[in-house]
């Protein structure tokens, strides 16, 4: 049976379970600590409102220390595994650790707000005032076919060919992510997204963005974007060129979408039907992503708009 006390011995092992660094890992502790103890103040573990009693951890827990709960619900982010198989590796049964996934998850993500890791989710959140170079893209993740014909027709992405939600990122020169838009269907086109997200940057900043935000663009704000091949004719080698110069700096927002899909709960099929968990979740993702960046930061060359 995993926990902490036998998998924290194997450094490696444990980065690659949970995404996190032994010394991210107890940096994010603290907090989760208050956040949890926080929650089961006021709600049981079956998620009712508490009466008399106040918590204790049962005899029979099979996450008794803090440090197994923050380890469970982390590797469940990180490897997507189904709950039967989650469950047989720390001893309970796929109703338990469902029950816990429910319970750690948004203990998790309030952790993660209050060391304010987590992205503005609308852009009356977004408190941006730094003049800087910023980067948006959308990016898609499966989910199963619905069962609903509507559904169906509703989630379909004929470019993808599946089942499909989406969201846009907009980051900044530090590749963190600082508005995550709400979860739509994959079908919706990158530009809309963001225009119905209406957020604002600082006068005199620079956003990247590719050719699916064609016609994009924020008052005051310089828009840098790949040029679109001609309907029927063929791009400049000068054009060509500048395309290339432009990749290679807007490849910070694909690096941290990766950051983000490190954890495969956002990155495979999302099994997981519960009320808006999918949403959630990628807001969760993003906050670990932003998180772990304080400890092992990305080290870019220098923008130059006119490069």
């Amino acid at each position: 049976m995993t926990n902490y006390a036998r998998l924290s011995e194997k450094s490696k092992q444990f980065h690659a379970l949970t995404g996190y660094t032994l010394e991210e890992f107890e940096a994010l502790l603290p907090t989760f600590r208050n956040t949890f103890l926080l929650h089961m103040k006021t709600y049981t573990l079956e998620g009712k409102e508490r009466q008399k009693r106040s918590y204790v951890v049962y005899c029979n827990c099979p996450l008794p220390t803090i440090e197994d709960k923050l380890l469970f619900i982390l590797m469940y982010l990180r490897k997507a595994t189904t709950q039967d198989i989650l469950g047989e590796v720390f001893g309970m049964p796929q109703p338990v650790a469902n029950k816990w996934v429910h319970v750690l998850h948004p203990c998790l993500q309030k952790a993660l707000a209050v060391l304010g890791a987590i992205p503005a989710r609308t852009s009356e959140e977004l408190q941006i005032t730094v003049q800087q170079t910023y980067f948006q893209d959308g990016t898609e993740r499966t989910i199963p076919r619905p069962k609903d014909e509507e559904k169906q027709r509703f989630y379909y992405s004929g470019k993808k060919k599946r089942h499909t939600i989406k969201n846009v990122v907009l980051i900044n020169e530090q590749c963190k992510i600082v508005l995550l838009t709400q979860t739509c269907e994959g079908k919706k086109h990158d530009k809309k997204v963001s225009d119905e997200a209406g957020f604002d940057l600082p006068t005199g900043s620079c956003l990247y963005q590719d050719t699916g935000f064609q016609g994009f663009a924020l008052e005051d704000v310089i828009i840098v974007q790949p040029k679109k091949k001609p309907k029927g004719r063929k791009l400049s080698q000068e054009d060509k060129e500048n395309n290339r110069k432009i990749s290679s700096v807007r490849v910070r927002v694909e690096h941290a979408i990766g950051g983000v899909k490190r954890y495969r709960i956002v990155k495979d099929k999302i099994r997981n039907w519960k009320g808006d968990f999918r949403d959630q979740v990628m807001a969760t993702c993003c906050g670990l992503h932003n998180f772990r960046l304080n400890f092992r930061p990305w080290h870019y060359d220098p923008i130059s708009v006119n490069s």
